[in-house]
């Protein structure tokens, strides 16, 4: 069956095919995938603070990031997602060792990456910014207006329902792979992971002298490396290699002062991953 693309009649097709098809039909796969797309938030920008990069290392780290944050709201509109950091690391290991399944690991999880947003919505909260539950995102479009910033914890809502990685128990859609679903699903202008490094390397900065910087790469190209220590979760890469909207990420070092607020101007710091091919 030829697939039509756009407009009144390819919509009429989608929908006659939605009404007499699989959901998994490859005809109604295609016709869905050529249908137009409505940016939800296309001026907003999405950050993810990472927790045992920055929120671990407790005031000295967090503080000068949140007088940054607080600074950029004058020119950017933000949506501040939060990482579990060590304590997640440390209740997963438990968890494992009791032989819990990957679905209670990930509502695990979800309860660490909630207290950091917890705490770092504290901090910002004499500035009028609050934390957002993901059952309540429908109101982000209101904070969003009235103050220019919310903070949601960044683990993705799966819970019990998160995909079975092929090897162990640890779930595979984290913090990193949460953060980037906002800005993918709302269509988001950007998204900056804020970590405690200055990008990727070819191996951890922190142990091997020999590692060396990569400014710009694609997810092909990153994992073809396959690389035994990365600094973002390679389900986000998988992700990124799909998405319809956000087509690179940012890796940015939050422990460098005005490094955030120039990645959200734009300029190119860091690390930027593409997601490469066509879309």
């Amino acid at each position: 069956m030829s697939v039509s693309a756009g407009g009144s009649a390819g919509l009429a097709e989608l929908a006659d095919l939605l009404s007499s098809r699989s959901l998994d039909d490859a005809a109604l796969a295609a016709l869905s995938d050529a249908a137009p797309d409505t940016p939800v938030l296309p001026e907003v920008s999405v950050l993810k603070i990472g927790g045992q990069s920055l929120m671990d290392r407790g005031g000295a780290a967090v503080l000068p990031l949140v007088d940054e944050i607080v600074a950029a709201r004058a020119a950017h509109r933000m949506l501040i997602g939060t990482g579990g950091g060590t304590r997640a690391r440390h209740a997963y290991a438990l968890a494992g060792e009791l032989g819990l399944p990957t679905g209670v690991l990930s509502e695990i999880g979800s309860a660490v990456a909630g207290q950091n947003a917890t705490m770092l919505g504290y901090l910002l909260a004499k500035h009028g910014i609050p934390v957002v539950e993901p059952n309540a995102f429908a109101t982000i479009p209101l904070r969003l207006a009235e103050v220019g910033a919310a903070v949601f914890p960044g683990m993705p809502p799966y819970a019990l329902w998160q995909r079975v990685p092929s090897e162990g128990v640890v779930p595979p859609y984290r913090t990193d792979a949460g953060c980037f679903l906002v800005a993918e699903t709302y269509a988001c202008r950007q998204m900056i992971f804020v970590k405690d490094e200055d990008g990727l390397f070819t191996a951890n900065p922190k142990t091997d002298p020999s590692a060396t910087f990569i400014g710009e790469i694609t997810v092909d190209e990153l994992l073809g490396r396959d690389l035994p220590d990365l600094v973002l979760e390679r389900g986000m890469l998988e992700l990124l290699r799909h998405a319809r909207h956000v087509r690179s990420v940012q890796v940015v070092n939050g422990l460098v002062p005005g490094t955030l607020t120039r990645a959200l101007a734009g300029e190119h710091v860091g690390t930027i991953i593409h997601a490469g091919g066509a879309r």
